[in-house]
């Protein structure tokens, strides 16, 4: 998709700011621009519109509904657009809005500080262009449970790696296994749209399953062509409460003839919040049999460190969000800072995860960050495609 196919949404009191945004998006090749003073206005412009709004650049600080009650209603009403906070408000007082958005799970490109520059919108709407060209579709999909166990059933999910490299030289240390869903209507479906309805379901081990033998298989071959490289598999929290699953993955594995010491499972920060007992279980005999442990999206959730010190964790994932503000933002790169800091210390790899940008590249390296991936690294790609992007990978291409 296209910037000349996307539908801009500008939600802003001020006239001829809300004119000057309009006109820059324009500038940019935006044919399809709408605009509304405040919040409310534009709620009634989202209702029931076709085709639907794809991006909104909204003010905080307006009269009658402001910026934050107009996220909270575009992320409960599950409206389809992304949102780009455009305000001069504190940056300390923007990075909390963006938290709320997140929290409230909408789609959030970013936060642009005013003055609006063409630059600054073009980088924040990469974002969704990006999204859109490996999605094949923006927009988040419903499917039944029905749908997704055919699926399952035909062959049709697989996993893409996406490559984590060792910052300082460059090296590839291994590859996040990611599940993908080749839908014979629809294309190519990401994860997003079909991982709740699977963790609702009893379909999220078969999966999960699946995709541990297909990246185990994968990473053998790659050890096997001179690859020396790990390779992660996300865990669901759903599967962690059955006591018998680290038996069944230590099996897969096995059968596929790959030694755990290449095969790392990544589990979130919240993911013993339910029965920690079991959870703990499942995760200490996985790290007793050899494999690698990571606590994912760290610094998202809640009493982080309190995690850290229940479960023998290899790796820490520094979540995105500070990743991708650190070079502007003070307070995401102090996190960022004490997250490498608080690794170290712990003696275990820290690895940032969706790093976009050649200045979020360079922050890292400076800051001795050792392991990163993300698109300005590779994105995720089928199997074979991530074997050719080993013989012949350029970072930041």
């Amino acid at each position: 998709m296209e910037i000349n196919e996307l539908r801009f949404l500008v939600v802003e009191d001020h006239g001829f700011q809300r004119w000057m945004a309009a006109n820059l998006l324009e500038s940019l090749g935006a044919n399809y621009v709408f605009s509304a003073s405040d919040g409310r206005e534009a709620l009634l412009m989202l209702e029931g519109r076709e085709p639907p709004i794809d991006v909104i650049v909204t003010d905080l600080d307006m009269p009658g509904m402001d910026g934050m009650e107009f996220i909270r209603h575009v992320a409960v009403g599950k409206y389809p657009a992304a949102l780009i906070v455009a305000s001069a408000m504190d940056p300390a007082l923007v990075a909390s809005v963006e938290a709320m958005a997140r929290a409230y799970g909408a789609r959030l490109l970013g936060a642009i500080p005013k003055p609006l520059t063409a630059k600054k919108l073009k980088e924040a709407i990469a974002g969704h262009l990006v999204a859109s060209d490996v999605n094949g579709h923006a927009q988040p999909r419903s499917f039944s449970v029905e749908q997704l166990a055919a699926g399952l059933e035909r062959g049709e999910f697989e996993p893409f790696f996406q490559a984590k490299i060792v910052s300082n030289t460059q090296a590839t240390s291994g590859a996040e296994a990611v599940a993908r869903w080749r839908n014979p209507q629809h294309g190519i479906i990401r994860p997003q749209d079909f991982i709740e309805s699977m963790e609702e379901s009893s379909l999220i081990d078969a999966l999960t399953e699946m995709v541990v033998k297909e990246a185990a298989r994968n990473c053998r071959r790659w050890c096997e062509a001179g690859s020396d490289i790990t390779v992660s598999v996300n865990l669901s929290g759903k599967s962690l409460h059955d006591v018998s699953l680290a038996d069944r993955l230590v099996k897969i594995v096995g059968v596929q003839g790959l030694e755990p010491k290449h095969l790392v499972f990544e589990v979130t920060e919240s993911v013993a919040t339910g029965d920690l007992g079991r959870a703990l279980e499942n995760l200490s005999r996985l790290r007793m049999r050899g494999f690698g442990l990571s606590i994912d999206d760290y610094g998202t959730g809640y009493s982080s460190m309190e995690r850290l010190t229940r479960v023998p964790f290899t790796e820490l994932k520094i979540d995105q969000v500070f990743v991708k503000d650190a070079p502007a933002q003070p307070s995401s790169r102090a996190m960022l800072e004490s997250s490498l800091e608080m690794a170290q210390k712990l003696g275990i790899l820290a690895v940032a995860e969706g790093v976009e940008s050649q200045a979020e590249w360079d922050l890292l390296k400076s800051l001795g960050c050792q392991l990163a991936q993300g698109y300005y690294i590779a994105k995720p790609m089928a199997a074979s495609e991530f074997l050719d992007w080993l013989r012949t990978k350029v970072v930041g291409a």
